[in-house]
């Protein structure tokens, strides 16, 4: 089985894809192009792709209506592309499940970061083996949060979630009952690679809590005014 990873990228743009294309193969990646919305979905069924260079403004079904769809079927990296720079946009793509928001016109060398990061938070190496005092997993009556390998087990069922939702999600587990502002997860989960707002923040909490509900005994609480902790009662 080859190890290339591979890129889907979806712009109607040729110039702006061809040239993503060119920079992503020098970096030893696989890519395809799809123009449309339509053949992105064609696409990313048939050739399943390990990330998705998503562009907004597409014929036919715009790129939020493509980020929806893939997020139906999988939870495969999704970094948006758009020229739209508005927060309202930002936050409908994270809402919708993209795992980052990029504006046109970016620089070469940041998307092909961007796109290793988000790659190396979402697929772990399974052939190292871990020391268990090194294993990062927490554990709560039907919650296990593991970010050792990724997952998240509720109820005794497998929930797929995006990468930066399980390492929000494992990053407040891991600290019960410790409360923390927007602006310190923004600076933990996202880091010197993110330039956002702390609307982010709200954004992939919001989606949390529709997937992880409260339990009898622990939650994912909002600390009016100040940010969040997922609260545990003794």
């Amino acid at each position: 089985m080859s190890d290339i990873q591979k890129i889907l990228i979806v712009d109607d743009d040729m110039n702006i894809a061809d040239l993503i294309s060119l920079y992503l193969k020098k970096e030893l990646f696989e890519t395809r192009i799809a123009r449309d919305g339509e053949e992105a979905l064609r696409l990313f069924m048939s050739w399943q792709p390990d990330l998705v260079l998503l562009d907004i403004m597409l014929p036919g079904k715009d790129g939020y209506q493509v980020c929806r769809e893939i997020r139906t079927m999988r939870d495969t990296p999704i970094i948006m592309l758009s020229a739209k720079g508005e927060t309202f946009d930002k936050v409908l793509g994270l809402e919708l499940g993209a795992d980052d928001y990029m504006i046109k016109p970016f620089d070469s060398k940041e998307l092909v970061a961007r796109v290793k990061a988000v790659l190396r938070r979402y697929q772990p190496n399974p052939a190292v083996t871990i020391p268990a005092k090194e294993l990062k997993v927490v554990r709560y009556p039907d919650l296990i949060v593991s970010r050792t390998n990724y997952s998240v087990t509720y109820y005794g069922k497998t929930i797929l979630m995006p990468p930066k939702e399980l390492e929000l999600l494992y990053f407040l587990a891991s600290r019960p009952n410790q409360v923390f502002t927007r602006e310190q997860l923004l600076d933990h989960i996202w880091g010197y690679e993110y330039v956002g707002d702390t609307r982010t923040v709200d954004v992939h909490i919001k989606r949390l809590r529709e997937k992880i509900h409260d339990h009898a005994s622990w939650k994912i609480a909002t600390v009016w005014g100040i940010g969040y902790k997922f609260e545990v009662k003794s």
